[in-house]
This record gives C-alpha cells, sequence and structure tokens, in this order.
C-alpha cells in the first residue's frame, strides 16, 4: 500500500469480545487494512457505522437489539457488508444476500478467506464461503443434472432474489453477467473480453441497474435462476 492510500476502515460488529478481539488481530496486521471500532450488538453497530462511515461492516448474524440481517438490511445502501457467521442456515444466507450483503462467510472458514472477502468487497466482488457455494449450486440443481447454481432454491423459497430486468441486457452485458457468475472478478472479466477492468466496471453497474440487483452476488443470482428455468 503506498503511503498516499487510505487503509479499508472496518466496523466489526460481533456480540462475543473474544470475536471481535481475534477479528481485530488478523485485520489491523494487513497493510491496507485498520479496525476503527467494535459493536457488541446490532443497534450499536449501526450506530457507529452512522458515525464513523467505514469501508466495511463485518456483522454476525445473532446479536442482540438487531440481528446482522437488518443490520445489512439498514447499512447495504451506505458500506460493504460481510456476514460472518457460525450459523450455516440457508435461509440466514438468502435473506443476507436479498439485503445487499457483501459476502457470506462461516466463522470457521478462517482468516485468510476473511481478509480476502475484506478485500473483495472493496474490489465490488462478493465472497462466499465455499462450503455454502457448493451446496447453493447443489439445490439449485434441476433433478438429473450435475450442478446448476442458484440460491434462491437453495434458500427453500419460492421466486427470485431479484425480480428480473426492467430492460433487457445487452449481448456484451450478458456475457459479463454470466462471467460474474461464475466468479471472474473484474480483471479477470476484462482479460477475457479484452477490455479494460473500468469498461467492465461500467457494464456491471448498467446490468445492477437493469436487473436491480444491489450488486454482483445479485447478477449472479439472477443468471443462475435464469439457467435453472431455461433448462
Amino acid at each position: 500500500m503506498s503511503n498516499s492510500a487510505r487503509p479499508i476502515r472496518i466496523l466489526v460488529a460481533d456480540d462475543q469480545a473474544d470475536v471481535r478481539s481475534a477479528f481485530r488481530m488478523i485485520l489491523d496486521v494487513q497493510p491496507d487494512m485498520t479496525v476503527v471500532a467494535e459493536a457488541a450488538d446490532g443497534a450499536a453497530a449501526v450506530q457507529e457505522a452512522k458515525r464513523l462511515r467505514p469501508d466495511v461492516v463485518l456483522a454476525d448474524i445473532r446479536m442482540p437489539k438487531l440481528d446482522g440481517l437488518e443490520v445489512t438490511r439498514q447499512l447495504a445502501d451506505q458500506c460493504k457488508v460481510i456476514v460472518v457467521t457460525t450459523f450455516d442456515l440457508d435461509e440466514y444466507v438468502h435473506t443476507a444476500l436479498r439485503h445487499g450483503a457483501a459476502g457470506f462467510l462461516l466463522k470457521r472458514s478462517g482468516p485468510v478467506l476473511l481478509i480476502e472477502a475484506v478485500r473483495a468487497a472493496m474490489a465490488g466482488d462478493a465472497l462466499i464461503s465455499p462450503q455454502i457455494t457448493v451446496r447453493l449450486l447443489q439445490h439449485m440443481a434441476p433433478p438429473g443434472s450435475s450442478a446448476v447454481p442458484g440460491p434462491a432454491a437453495a434458500a427453500g423459497v419460492a421466486g427470485p432474489l431479484i425480480a428480473g430486468p426492467a430492460e433487457d441486457l445487452t449481448e456484451r452485458e450478458r456475457e459479463i453477467a454470466e462471467l460474474v457468475a461464475d466468479g471472474a472478478t473484474n480483471a479477470e472479466i476484462g482479460a477475457r473480453l479484452f477490455i479494460s477492468p473500468g469498461t467492465v466496471k461500467n457494464h456491471l453497474a448498467n446490468i445492477q441497474r437493469k436487473l436491480g440487483a444491489r450488486n454482483r452476488v445479485g447478477v449472479a443470482a439472477w443468471v443462475w435462476e435464469q439457467a435453472a428455468s431455461n433448462r
């Protein structure tokens, strides 16, 4: 990180003090990150986030006053919210993504994935714990097929995560959306299509606007659901 670059400012929200301390130790030693505050409940997390304007909020799901899902709903338009939890329940994953979470991690995923999730969120990407991703793919697969993605089916609820395009995607936008669903970063998409990451970012903004998706996870969900419905 250059001397002029501002570190990623992070707020850690968890009702367990030892978890907050562990996350702070992991993140504060990264040259591009700094933990600016901790919160022991959801209401305090929202209050501190509005006061301090962090770049990223790490939110546990089960917290007093406001749970992490409600924290995500209230803060997703203001900052990147990554849900970090012990509870690997489909309904939590679905609701978090629907509310605009920029990532969903299990606490047992380890420090490397935590660090990667923060950097991915700041790059406009989204990281979901591999254990969850595999299950989402398996649940969305139609009978007799090997694997087709789709978080809505994994959540066991009717209806898609997003309503669908307000206007049709262009051929290039569909191409980019499919690569997003494959897990490609903006840089990887740019290299594949021979365009700059900035151009990819502009296309992705248009895609999200047309789909009504809050982030690239919503874009991926739409692609996965389209793939399932076309089978």
